[in-house]
């Protein structure tokens, strides 16, 4: 809640309507910055994506200013957004993005590894089958490696990373930029032990080293 910049609360005290992924979840921000809320707020989520666009495009057409808000994200950025961000652009509306806290470049800082380059890979396929094609697809590249999961299949992701990348160092991220952020370091083969029965709740993200010696252990 703390890392709202100036420019995202005046922004959200002046736009017309304000499109959310939870409107329960935004309107804790108006309360925790005394805002008052835009004449109107209404659900844009992947659910109901077509409708609450139409609207969206609607308002805008109209000549009125609408604010996109995800949960714990930056909206596009495997979160609702992407479509009605490429919708309005097609249409010919400007589109303003609001800087503001991002998992993927907090994580790999935090992580320690590398981050000359890197691949941001989104979501992980839920079944073993497709996760390991998935994971497959980065085994020779030198890159460090950033993945979003979710929190009650960790254990799973971890065990197919190790044995499809080997035993490198990687970084499992909880929370971050939030109260009980955490953050555990290791190898795979260490971090699939771990966390093979371990409960985590939150936000998760992933920091997998590249293919370089330096962050693997050999015979692994």
């Amino acid at each position: 809640m703390e890392d709202m910049t100036y420019r995202a609360v005046r922004i959200l005290s002046e736009v017309d309507a304000l499109a959310c992924e939870d409107t329960r979840q935004t309107r804790k921000i108006f309360e925790r910055y005394q805002l008052n809320s835009p004449q109107q707020i209404f659900s844009y989520h992947e659910h109901n994506e077509e409708k609450s666009g139409k609207r969206i495009l609607d308002l805008l057409q109209e000549g009125s200013s609408v604010g996109l808000c995800s949960d714990a994200g930056s909206p596009g950025i495997s979160d609702p957004g992407y479509k009605i961000i490429a919708a309005a652009i097609e249409a010919g509306f400007p589109i303003d993005v609001i800087p503001g806290p991002s998992a993927v470049a907090t994580a790999l800082v935090v992580s320690g590894l590398s981050t000359a380059s890197y691949t941001f890979k989104g979501f992980v396929p839920r079944k073993v089958g497709a996760r390991k094609k998935f994971l497959a697809m980065e085994v020779e590249v030198p890159h460090t490696l950033v993945f979003f999961e979710s929190p009650h299949r960790i254990g799973g992701f971890l065990e197919s990373a190790y044995e499809v990348l080997g035993n490198r160092k990687a970084a499992i991220c909880v929370e971050l930029t939030k109260k009980f952020e955490k953050t555990h370091r290791g190898f795979l083969k260490d971090l699939s032990e771990q966390f093979k029965s371990k409960k985590v709740k939150g936000e998760i993200t992933i920091v997998i080293a590249g293919n370089n010696p330096k962050f693997m252990k050999p015979n692994e």
